[in-house]
């Protein structure tokens, strides 16, 4: 990972639980005490967040007092400095702001399969009891899992869902693989039974803990794998 699309992600989410970004992290000191910074930047920006006043007004206090301290701050370490702390902390109450709102998970699971696009080349050769190890991590689920393998499985590992921590695999359609993500239910998700861009198309559905999105060039494929998950997911 390139030192761009790793300050990138680490602006956005530096929190992040990928594996590839992990990796990328621990590859020099420098970056790890970046992420570090950025981590310890988003806890308190949530913590001076979660007061007891109107969501709008609680945004608006917390960004004017926050400016105002930097245009101290400004005065007295230089423009230069100020221009680069100017710019992580906007981007860090920006993307902590998305992740309080509500999540169209649809578009969210669309955005992700384009961006984890190299998960689609992959042939892991997964079986479900490793998928159930990692459900049980998640510890948001309950007691959901496989009860025996639901087709070829090529690819499963953890990522973000603004901030809600679930699961990305992908699975063997009628034709074309499709892209599963099992997400632990959240008041704050908004869930369409389908939803599409101009080459993937997706559905969604809830069981009884975690919501289900499957996304696929072919509606034929993501029936397919529907039928597969519900007869071996309980």
């Amino acid at each position: 990972m390139d030192e761009l699309t790793f300050r990138r992600q680490a602006y956005g989410e530096p929190n992040n639980q990928d594996p590839e970004f992990l990796h990328a992290a621990m590859e020099s000191a420098e970056r790890e005490a970046f992420l570090n910074d950025l981590k310890g930047l988003d806890n308190k920006i949530e913590k001076a967040l979660n007061i007891d006043v109107p969501d709008d007004l609680a945004a608006k206090l917390l960004l004017r007092q926050q400016l105002q301290h930097h245009h101290s701050q400004r005065r007295k370490t230089g423009f230069a400095f100020a221009m680069v702390a100017s710019v992580a902390f906007l981007a860090g109450i920006t993307f902590t702001l998305l992740r309080m709102g509500p999540v169209d998970l649809g578009q969210h699971a669309l955005a992700h399969v384009y961006h984890e696009g190299k998960a689609l080349q992959l042939d892991n050769n997964v079986q479900y009891q490793d998928v159930n190890f990692q459900l049980a991590s998640l510890g948001t689920v309950g007691d959901m899992k496989f009860t025996q393998q639901p087709g070829k499985m090529f690819y499963s590992t953890y990522c973000d869902f603004q901030g809600v921590r679930s699961l990305h695999i992908v699975m063997q359609g009628e034709q074309g693989k499709v892209t599963l993500f099992i997400v632990p239910l959240e008041d704050r998700m908004v869930l369409e039974q389908a939803f599409s861009d101009s080459k993937y198309k997706g559905l969604g559905f809830t069981t009884d803990n975690a919501y289900m999105l499957l996304v696929g060039e072919k509606h034929d494929d993501l029936n397919y794998v529907k039928n597969e998950i519900k007869q071996t997911f309980i």
